[in-house]
């Protein structure tokens, strides 16, 4: 087979003959076959929209065919097995943590006849689902089970993105992909340039594979919170579930979200190494979706609902940049502790609220919040906390011209919001270098595409939750200086979303596989 790259097809003549047709003039052959391996979109030229693809290509005369720097052989890209080690592991694997990163170490570890116990804090996809219905609706808040916790991890309650821009020499990312295919997802996730599940599918899909995991001999625990581990001789020992159950262990995989508070505390106070570690917090913005599809689609109804990103550097040197943007989405209040509001935006799989949404970040650093370990968790608290007050239980939310006004708005309506809202001056909550970086990020975006920058657009308070402040250290071979112990995910400071979590996952059952023997 051959790889082409860049074959553009106009948006109006995107059918598999017009296709094939193009392939056999561009190669001069006959074309037997095809495969999309990739496809993004180039909208510069509105009068000139395109799918832009990357194809593997099944040929008559294949060596005939000269190669460029645009046309190869397709290449190898099947996952990269691990091989297993040789010293006898005495105690099953345990995985606290049941997000991507917990997910993907289980079923790899289960693929390879490991048989990992996992004990996730939170409840199961059907009662948990029930949980944050009832939080939304009634405003009872259950700690262990939320948009944070729970079956899936925080990303089940999201708009399910598999973009990442993480190195893949292992090709774990199509592992990654397949798993989700097998168990429900949409197949176009395999070539899409901006692939996502929704939060609709990924349910389903979550709960499939947590069955295939335990037909593979894996075990999984729910609400079932990790309160103390034994360590001796810096070698890992037990953990206790529960504050009651004990379980013996050699290998214990770390997968705990980067929002498992009490979980850092606890490991600190058991002498866990870890380091204070930079991260962003910030605001969503809410812009009506058709806006967004008028400035980067030019309104064309066949590229579905817009996405974007920008990232802009201040002149405060400050990064500020979109994050997680889920067009035809909902902001939905994403707290996870009594006192404190966090909110996070979703989507289904079908994007078709109406609304889109992104978060406008600002980098934070020590310099913003002192030094000490747990500095950086304790401003994200901080800012929820006043959050939390300043809309009363409800999300605050404010136009973005009153924000750069420093005015309450007046009879806002913002829809696009999954329960309560309130309006507020956001400014109340956040320090002055964090509105003024949001404030320029968004104006210079504006700038650069018109419309953006509208001041009907609502602003909601506040994007906590965007990474770890915290990076419980490990070294090459994926051990934290406690031996036996194995730091995970998005929790431990070593990825961002929801595929780049996965991986972690995978390669520290790896790390685990290629030493032990079962």
């Amino acid at each position: 087979m051959l790889r082409i790259r860049e074959v553009k097809i106009g948006v109006d003549n995107n059918t598999r003959e017009h296709i094939i047709s193009k392939l056999s003039k561009t190669l001069s052959t006959n074309v037997i076959d095809y495969k999309i391996v990739k496809r993004s979109i180039d909208a510069r030229d509105k009068n000139n929209i395109l799918f832009v693809y990357t194809l593997d290509v099944d040929v008559e005369n294949e060596d005939k065919i000269k190669l460029t720097d645009k046309i190869i052989r397709t290449p190898n890209e099947e996952y990269v097995e691990p091989i297993k080690g040789v010293e006898k592991l005495n105690n099953r694997p345990i995985i606290v943590g049941f997000g991507p990163a917990g997910i993907f170490a289980a079923y790899t570890l289960a693929e390879y006849g490991y048989r990992p116990i996992v004990f996730e804090r939170g409840k199961d996809m059907d009662n948990r689902i029930k949980d944050v219905d009832e939080f939304i609706n009634n405003n009872k808040l259950n700690i262990n089970s939320n948009i944070q916790f729970g079956e899936g991890g925080a990303g089940t309650f999201s708009d399910g993105k598999l973009n990442t821009l993480v190195s893949d020499k292992n090709n774990r990312i199509n592992k990654v992909f397949k798993i989700f295919v097998e168990n429900g997802a949409p197949e176009d996730i395999m070539y899409d340039y901006h692939p996502h599940i929704g939060t609709d599918i990924l349910r389903t899909v979550i709960k499939n594979i947590r069955n295939k995991i335990i037909e593979m001999g894996g075990e999984i625990h729910f609400e079932s919170t990790l309160t103390d581990i034994e360590i001796k001789d810096k070698v890992i020992k037990s953990i206790t579930i529960n504050d009651k159950d004990k379980y013996d262990t050699d290998v214990l995989i770390l997968a705990i979200g980067h929002s498992a508070r009490d979980t850092f505390r606890m490991l600190n106070k058991n002498q866990l190494y870890m380091e204070s570690k930079p991260f962003a917090v910030g605001l969503r913005i809410i812009h009506e979706q058709k806006i967004i599809d008028a400035i980067y689609h030019h309104n064309n109804e066949l590229l579905g609902p817009a996405a974007y990103k920008f990232a802009h550097q201040t002149k405060d040197n400050r990064g500020v940049y979109s994050f997680c943007m889920c067009p035809g989405g909902y902001v939905i209040n994403a707290s996870s502790e009594e006192g404190k509001l966090a909110v996070n935006g979703m989507s289904n799989y079908k994007r078709d609220s109406g609304y889109a949404n992104a978060a406008i970040i600002v980098t934070v650093d020590q310099k913003d919040y002192g030094e000490g370990l747990f500095a950086g968790m304790e401003f994200q608290e901080d800012l929820e906390r006043k959050t939390y007050q300043l809309g009363e239980g409800a999300i605050p939310v404010q136009l973005y011209k009153d924000f750069k006004d420093n005015k309450v708005s007046e009879n806002i309506k913002a829809d696009g919001i999954i329960g309560k809202y309130k309006s507020c001056n956001l400014n109340d909550i956040l320090p002055s270098f964090l509105s003024s970086s949001i404030i320029e990020g968004i104006s210079i975006q504006g700038q650069k595409v018109k419309g953006y920058d509208i001041g009907a657009a609502v602003l909601c308070g506040t994007e906590t939750r965007t990474s770890s402040p915290i990076r419980i250290v490990r070294e090459l071979n994926g051990e934290s200086y406690t031996k036996g112990i194995y730091p995970c995910g998005e929790g431990a400071g070593y990825a961002g979303g929801i595929t780049s979590a996965a991986v972690d996952g995978i390669k520290q059952a790896e790390n685990i596989i290629n030493r032990y023997c079962i």
